[in-house]
């Protein structure tokens, strides 16, 4: 089986082309904006690194070409920053999607595997589960969110105007590795924010709303449920995510506090307002996903995928949150190279 993974230098890229390595007779192909550097240790070394901006119009020839010959494409490419320019943003997550779509149908892909989100669906329960059929609208007010509902509609009609080829939809809940976090620094917290106490001096208190509720799942998780879905060539969409549903109790005791319940308002206020005096990269987008998306069901998984997370969903956040601390960086990663 011949993969492409598209952003396959990244925090999910990384784990899936680690999982892919123990499929035998699986070859492995990486497109980026800048490949790892020669000589880059695993899950690096082994893959034909194609190096492609995938927003610009002039992709799809490159990517047609880096396509060919694939039994599967796995989508992975996105953008989170420059926030403040979301035109930018729009150039890699929703154009680039387009033009990727469009390499798949020119070089004769059989199975096309997008990478969508909890972050695609639209205002939902906290109190219960909901399946894949929920409706994918996004939240108004996060680009992230909007971005991956028009992801959703794009395959869509993608699905409709090319019966043929297999389609399947990723949505995970949060994604957290200890080798992204120099990653998730840089992109949420940005350079003025301490971040080596986090974990490790206890809190005197975790400021939270009550809809704080997030799911979690670990990377590997993630990559072992992407590696299910192209081999056995699953179609549809599925949810990923690990438990226990994560609340602000369970944020409260990986950062060592005690969890206040605070009102949404204020609480958004104030990362609004550090966002806009640049303190922080995360915007206010970001806990209005956690607070208004719905906790998904993954029984679909569980049944057609025979998946099933292996770390639990505090574990992945405090794993995240000691690489965070340490600022780990993925070996090998072009993102973080001096």
């Amino acid at each position: 089986m011949r993969v492409v993974v598209v952003g396959g230098s990244g925090n999910v890229g990384t784990a899936v082309l680690r999982r892919l390595h123990r499929e035998q007779g699986t070859e492995l192909v990486g497109v980026v904006r800048h490949a790892p550097r020669p000589g880059a240790p695993a899950p690096y070394a082994g893959v034909e690194w194609h190096e492609i901006d995938i927003a610009t119009p002039a992709a799809v020839e490159g990517l047609s070409a880096a396509f060919a010959g694939a039994d599967a494409v796995v989508h992975l490419a996105w953008s989170l920053q420059p926030n403040r320019d979301e035109r930018v943003l729009a150039a890699t997550n929703l154009g680039g999607t387009r033009h990727v779509l469009a390499a798949a149908v020119a070089a004769g892909v059989a199975h096309v595997v997008v990478a969508s989100s909890v972050g695609a669906y639209s205002p939902g329960p906290k109190r219960r589960r909901v399946d894949e059929r929920w409706p994918t609208g996004g939240i108004a007010t996060s680009h992230y969110s909007r971005h991956k509902a028009v992801v959703e509609r794009m395959l869509d009609r993608f699905e409709e105007q090319h019966p043929a080829i297999v389609v399947t939809r990723m949505r995970p809940g949060l994604v957290m590795q200890d080798a992204a976090g120099e990653e998730l620094r840089r992109l949420f917290a940005g350079p003025l924010v301490p971040v080596r106490w986090l974990g490790r001096v206890p809190l005197p208190v975790v400021p939270l709303p009550p809809r704080t509720v997030s799911q979690v799942v670990h990377a590997d998780d993630l990559a072992d449920a992407f590696a299910r879905v192209l081999i056995r060539r699953a179609s549809g969409a599925f949810n990923i995510a690990a438990e226990p549903v994560v609340g602000p109790r369970e944020v409260a005791a990986v950062l060592k506090g005690r969890w206040v319940p605070v009102r949404i308002a204020p609480v958004r206020g104030l990362i609004w307002a550090a966002w806009r005096l640049r303190l922080v990269a995360m915007d206010p987008g970001w806990l209005d996903i956690a607070t208004t998306v719905p906790v998904m069901s993954t029984a679909r998984a569980a049944v057609e995928l025979d998946w099933k997370a292996e770390k639990d969903g505090v574990e992945a956040l405090a794993e995240a949150v000691r690489g965070v601390a340490d600022r780990t960086p993925g070996d090998g990663s072009p993102h973080l190279r001096g």
